[in-house]
């Protein structure tokens, strides 16, 4: 769909049919079920998507974009489903879904702003993710990110943030709230050295800048040891990070969680695991007030 201002809505079916796909190696080329490319004032409802190839649904230099009450479905070991994949799109609000897929419920990339994403079910995935950002150098930026009462169910992450290793740009004014675990995998995870094929250089003199993250409200159980972790760069640490009001436990009963914490600068408070992170001398005490995102119907 190119320069369309358009309703898609129905209770209509779409199967992908990416069983033939998925078996490619590699297989980041297949294509999306859904495109939406330069769009304006898009809604788009009650579908069903089953079987993606790749992406199920892909929106591209897009704003002002109503989506609710559709459905994401593929197997949990299907390659790169993504359900939603955001890129150079802004006044995105996303309510009321469904997606169980083989990778990123919702992946927002870069040149990406004013996202709403409230409520959303999503597992199983690899829960919502902010990037990956800074592939091959590129300097990439997204901003004001609010995801309210999800559910991440059986998921390999949770709330997620990631860049490669360089790159350049920032990943600012994002919050993740009242957020349910049901057996999830690192359910609170920022990664500024994603690598996923282990073939990254060591990290240069430059990398994307995470600032004015909040996670608040987090409550359920977590499947691995690590409930919480913040893996950030010694180049370009992160700051702003604020965590409040959550409760993880592990969902195999008698085990302990923990948190994970490299160059953050962390503010926490009423949150388990607990959260413990030395300041950097050159990181500044003074935690930047983190805005809310809105998002304007």
């Amino acid at each position: 769909m190119i320069n369309a201002g358009l309703t898609v809505d129905g209770t209509g079916q779409i199967d992908g049919n990416g069983a033939a796909w998925w078996i490619k190696t590699p297989n980041e080329c297949a294509p999306a079920v859904i495109s939406f490319d330069n769009c304006n004032n898009l809604n788009f409802h009650r579908i069903t998507s089953l079987n993606s190839p790749g992406n199920h649904v892909s929106v591209n230099r897009c704003k002002e974009v109503d989506i609710s009450h559709i459905q994401l479905i593929a197997p949990k070991d299907s390659p790169n489903t993504d359900g939603i994949d955001i890129s150079s799109s802004t006044a995105l609000r996303i309510s009321d879904c469904f997606f169980g897929t083989g990778d990123d419920c919702i992946a927002i990339n870069g040149g990406s702003s004013h996202i709403n994403i409230t409520p959303l079910t999503c597992g199983p995935g690899h829960g919502i993710s902010v990037g990956s950002l800074g592939k091959n150098g590129k300097n990439e930026t997204v901003e004001w990110v609010q995801v309210e009462n999800s559910i991440f169910n059986g998921t390999q992450n949770g709330a997620r943030i990631k860049k490669w290793v360089g790159g350049a740009g920032f990943a600012r004014d994002i919050s993740f709230v009242g957020v349910q675990l049901i057996n999830a995998e690192n359910p609170i995870i920022i990664d500024q050295h994603y690598c996923p094929h282990q073939t990254c250089q060591p990290e240069g003199k430059t990398a994307v800048k995470i600032s004015n993250v909040r996670f608040s409200g987090f409550e359920g159980t977590s499947a691995t040891e690590v409930a919480i972790k913040l893996d950030c760069s010694s180049i370009v640490p992160c700051t702003g990070i604020t965590l409040s009001n959550n409760m993880i436990t592990s969902s195999t009963p008698g085990k302990k969680v923990k948190a994970e914490c490299n160059n953050a600068h962390v503010s926490s408070t009423l949150t388990t695991p607990s959260v413990t992170c030395l300041t950097p001398k050159h990181i500044s005490v003074i935690t930047p007030k983190l805005k809310e995102s809105t998002y304007e119907q």
